[in-house]
């Protein structure tokens, strides 16, 4: 096999695993809509209650009638009663400021939006998606808004998907576009690869943010540099970071069966001595972008083997033999509000 056949078999394999895993929440989700009436609704409160203190904000994915909705809980309560917005999303990201939501239309035609709203959940913006909701993040001031979608039609992967990851000002600011223009950095080089795909944004303030970028039938962690217009190299073979409330670490995915078929474990990696901890008790074959609890405990969501369209919220601490542990049932796409 020619090294640009097993190139693009690389991104083809990584793209549609991650494909297949935001479609089955697209999909199941439609699916079940027919009987989520029957279902009995979650336990509420009123949202007020929960919109003061520290919280978790998340998709709810029960099966009834605020199913897709974005629900609050307080974070001293992950298991109590939760709060509905009564906006739906596919993909919630959110900080004190405001929130990010991705949203999947199914109108005649499937389309595909970002929106944003204000700490009181009104909208202050919106603008068309070009592909499948994936993945979104806001900066600590929740000035900057982030997101991957799934797209089809690049020239180097004429049939399947890639995607498109971009970085804009909250509401209708200024944008940098996508991330593939920006310059590639590998191993202090200056390189310009065709099969580039850019995803996974965490910031680290308004300028720097760290994301994944795959080329070469490889990840890579990379440092995003928005004045620089940069994505420098950090370490291989990691994707959809998340970093730390104290900024100290960053925790990703890696697939730990390499060469035969992707499975995904989570590993943190310090930042200042490159030291990596793979949580070899915690969850095989995830394919979320973890958020992280607090300083040593990392939350991710998990869909239900057994419950099509449910999936859960689930927290595990960041050394190599924890075991994870439910946090929130019948909940995806979950952040903290400190």
């Amino acid at each position: 096999m020619s090294t640009r056949a097993r190139v693009l078999a690389f991104v083809a394999v990584v793209v549609a695993i991650a494909v297949g895993a935001t479609v089955y929440v697209v999909d199941q989700g439609r699916e079940v809509r027919a009987e989520r009436a029957a279902e009995p609704e979650a336990e509420q409160t009123p949202i007020a209650e929960v919109t003061e203190g520290p919280r978790i904000v998340f998709r709810h994915t029960g099966l009834d009638s605020q199913y897709g909705v974005v629900a609050v809980v307080p974070l001293d309560d992950p298991s109590g009663p939760r709060a509905f917005t009564g906006v739906s999303c596919n993909r919630v990201a959110a900080r004190p400021e405001g929130a990010s939501c991705l949203i999947s239309d199914e109108g005649v035609a499937m389309t595909y939006e970002g929106m944003e709203f204000d700490a009181d959940w009104q909208e202050v913006a919106s603008n068309d998606l070009p592909g499948i909701p994936s993945r979104t993040r806001l900066s600590p001031d929740g000035t900057l808004v982030a997101t991957t979608v799934f797209v089809a039609g690049h020239s180097y992967m004429s049939t399947g998907f890639s995607t498109a990851t971009e970085v804009h000002e909250f509401g209708d600011g200024e944008r940098w576009g996508n991330l593939e223009k920006f310059q590639l950095v590998v191993d202090g080089r200056e390189v310009d690869p065709v099969d580039r795909n850019v995803w996974g944004v965490t910031f680290v303030d308004d300028e720097t943010f760290y994301a994944t970028v795959a080329t070469g039938g490889r990840t890579w962690l990379v440092e995003g540099d928005l004045t620089a217009r940069t994505l420098t190299t950090v370490s291989p073979d990691a994707e959809c970071p998340a970093l730390s409330p104290d900024g100290t670490r960053v925790a990703f995915k890696v697939d730990v069966d390499p060469g035969r078929r992707v499975v995904w474990q989570i590993a943190v990696q310090d930042l200042a001595t490159d030291e990596r901890t793979l949580l070899e008790a915690g969850p095989r074959g995830l394919d979320d972008q973890v958020e992280w609890l607090d300083d040593d405990t990392l939350m991710y969501g998990m869909p239900r083997p057994d419950d099509p369209g449910v999936t859960d919220t689930w927290a595990v601490d960041t050394v190599a033999d924890a075991e994870p542990a439910l946090l929130i049932e019948q909940a995806w796409s979950a952040t903290v509000v400190r």
